[in-house]
């Protein structure tokens, strides 16, 4: 481990931790310095821009729901999946700015991070074929129906517009649903 490695970890360490509690609009470049307790020109020798310091703690998010993803266990592929759509939009819900953050590649592209290769494509790739393992989707396009519908329910839930326009709308039901819609019922 060289020197670098702490205090980059710690910078974004501290901007996880900021973007968790007080949302994005709070992540300026001071405040994460000040945050992880270093001088506010620190990280700039780590992230030569505040958008390259998103991106890292943007990769941190993405780690964190690969970690969760790939933890899912289940005796069918089909429950894997049900239990994998559960988990991405408890994510969303449980971590709403970090879920935010990581989808901003509009935002994000070119930050240095290179996510949408590194993190984004891969994740899709493995829901693809995880769909793939209950029903034949050559084209991948069932996988990205159904992860579009279920990205959506996650926004909807996770900035609680869902409470919103449907307050007894039991989010489980409606995402097991949606993957019944799309991949026939549990086997």
């Amino acid at each position: 481990m060289t020197s670098v490695e702490p205090l980059r970890e710690r910078l974004v360490t501290a901007g996880v931790a900021m973007l968790e509690d007080t949302g994005a609009s709070q992540l300026g470049l001071r405040a994460i310095a000040r945050e992880a307790g270093v001088s506010h020109g620190a990280p700039r020798r780590y992230f030569p821009t505040h958008t390259a310091l998103l991106a890292a703690i943007a990769a941190a998010g993405y780690h964190d729901l690969r970690a969760e993803i790939e933890a899912v266990q289940a005796d069918s592929p089909r429950h894997r999946v049900d239990r994998t759509g559960l988990a991405y939009v408890e994510f969303a819900v449980r971590r709403p700015e970090m879920f935010a953050l990581m989808f901003r590649h509009d935002l994000l592209e070119g930050a240095g991070e290179n996510l949408r290769e590194t993190v984004s494509l891969p994740l899709f790739r493995h829901w693809r074929e995880l769909v793939s393992s209950c029903v034949p989707d050559p084209t991948g396009e069932r996988a990205m129906c159904l992860w579009t519908n279920l990205h959506g329910l996650a926004v909807l839930a996770a900035n609680r517009s869902l409470e919103a326009v449907a307050p007894e709308a039991d989010l489980r039901a409606l995402v097991l649903g949606s993957i019944a819609r799309y991949l026939g019922t549990p086997s």
